[in-house]
């Protein structure tokens, strides 16, 4: 099983080394050192704790859509039928095209939190160069 590095981990998590160092403080998150030393989580403790915190998020929201990701909106573009909205969601940028209609009716503007669900019949997963 890989172990992750605590950086890592809370960049995909999208939180400070802080906030991971404090969740294996309270036990939370298993750690052990790796062999150089460092302090490193399991990949499978770290995906269990991924999905414990997507379900303490969900806002009690009931979707099909399984890929929920919850961001901030950056940047709307909007003409007199489309909008274009950016919302970074911890490291990943999501843009979504909506209509201008629905995009005033959520008043999305840049500071709002929103999430982005994705609903898809592909999706590709890549890994690392380095993996």
């Amino acid at each position: 099983m890989p172990q992750i590095r605590v950086s890592e981990a809370a960049s995909l998590l999208g939180v400070s080394d802080d906030t991971v160092r404090r969740w294996i403080d309270q036990g939370r998150l298993p750690a052990s050192r790796s062999d150089n030393g460092r302090m490193a989580v399991e990949g499978r403790d770290l995906a269990a704790l991924t999905q414990e915190l997507a379900g303490e998020e969900d806002g009690g929201l009931r979707t099909s859509a399984r890929n929920q990701l919850r961001g901030i909106v950056t940047r709307v573009t909007k003409d007199t039928v489309m909008a274009q909205v950016e919302l970074q969601c911890g490291p990943f940028r999501v843009v979504s095209l909506m209509s201008a209609e629905a995009a005033e009716e959520l008043e999305l503007e840049p500071g709002v939190v929103a999430s982005a669900s994705i609903k898809a019949t592909q999706v590709v997963i890549a890994l690392p160069a380095e993996h």
